[in-house]
């Protein structure tokens, strides 16, 4: 089985053909790069590390609490789950034309046609080692979210429905964005920000989320049960 994510052999492979493209001595010093390269390539950065992903990603004005730091962790999560299945898909495509490539150049006789199987080939080994490479980073991303859900995860907040913790925390989302409100900000992002901070706190005051009537409801129905 070849190792994942060596792009090596694909370097030094395509190197010659670099001579149309560049200077020989440039082509010269890539070859005698090539270990180089190859750590480069390996260990670029690809998604967000875990330092981005605590003071970019949830940050304490966004998300203010405990409950808005561990939805939003669901939320990131998921989208990572999503796009690692959609990855798993083109890499068993890609898989599946490197074998219709072999094929086709174990019988293919014209010497202009294997030539082009052969460059088809050697893209499609180089797609997957990209594929690879980004699939280890995207699970990296994966088990930190998990863990960065547990952390936040103190068990006094609702952990079933996003929806029970948002009236608190946008309500705090909206005060702080309302802070930082200047004379030079627009009129329209004046409105926007205390629409809804008045919206918030009026909804707040009257009790009115269907979420809150519900649950009413459902005690009510058990009294009557009973």
């Amino acid at each position: 089985m070849n190792e994942k994510r060596n792009i090596n052999a694909l370097i030094e492979k395509e190197a010659p053909s670099l001579n149309n493209l560049l200077d020989p001595e440039d082509v010269k010093e890539f070859k005698a790069m090539t270990a180089e390269l190859r750590d480069t390539w390996t260990k670029k950065q690809v998604f967000r590390t875990e330092t981005e992903m605590r003071f970019s990603v949830l940050n304490d004005l966004k998300y203010p609490n405990r409950a808005a730091k561990y939805w939003q962790c669901v939320r990131e999560q998921n989208v990572y789950l999503e796009q690692m299945m959609e990855l798993s898909f083109q890499c068993r495509r890609n898989e599946a034309k490197i074998k219709w490539l072999e094929k086709k150049l174990d019988k293919e006789t014209d010497e202009y046609r294997i030539e082009c199987y052969k460059i088809d080939l050697d893209e499609k080994r180089y797609g997957l080692a990209n594929m690879q490479l980004i699939a280890k980073d995207r699970m990296r991303e994966i088990k930190l979210w998990s863990r960065l859900k547990k952390e936040f995860n103190d068990g006094t907040f609702d952990d079933k429905d996003v929806n029970t913790h948002q009236l608190e925390s946008y309500h705090t989302v909206m005060k702080n964005k309302a802070e930082t409100l200047t004379q030079g900000s627009s009129q329209p992002e004046v409105f926007n920000v205390l629409g809804q901070l008045r919206s918030i706190e009026r909804v707040k005051k009257s009790g009115e989320m269907i979420y809150n009537k519900k649950e009413q409801l459902t005690d009510g129905l058990g009294e009557e049960s009973n």
